[in-house]
């Protein structure tokens, strides 16, 4: 089977920085946060999901990496990142390099503003796409910020 090419511009992304696990092939597409979690056998809040917002000013992408079991609250972000709009499949693409459902945190084809939402450092072990619905790899909260480079922020609405 050839892989896609999201799946291997992330592998080699996470091997070029030493990541020590390698990225898995699910059997089934997982494309939401609970198809993840109940393929992985984890809690929904393991998987670190991408939520992608276009910014009006300039149109960057926007990408906040948070828990699979919280809604992001835009305020909170645009209150960051300035006035936010919806991000298409069709942008999420061209300036991502993946389909919605296998963005991955790290390897876009372009630079993304990245947030980490503070609600994942609840877990020690997280997992997160890997470039496509069928990938995900592992990882604790400390290395996403160390992979991404990215600030870690409030940005999620108050979970109950």
């Amino acid at each position: 089977m050839t892989l896609p090419e999201g799946f291997v511009r992330v592998s080699q992304a996470l091997a070029e920085r030493g990541h020590p696990h390698a990225p898995r092939w699910l059997d089934v597409a997982a494309r939401t946060a609970q198809e993840a979690a109940d393929s992985l056998g984890v809690a929904v809040g393991q998987i670190a999901k991408s939520v992608i917002f276009r910014r009006r000013e300039d149109g960057v992408a926007v990408l906040v990496v948070t828990s699979g079991d919280p809604r992001v609250d835009e305020a909170l972000v645009a209150a960051i990142t300035g006035p936010l709009a919806r991000a298409d499949a069709e942008f999420v693409k061209a300036r991502t390099g993946f389909s919605i459902g296998g963005v991955a945190p790290l390897a876009h084809a372009s630079a993304s503003l990245t947030l980490i939402d503070r609600e994942l450092f609840r877990f020690s072990e997280i997992w997160a796409a890997a470039g496509h619905p069928n990938g995900v790899f592992r990882l604790s909260p400390a290395e996403l910020e160390g992979l991404t480079g990215a600030p870690v922020a409030d940005v999620v609405q108050v979970l109950q």
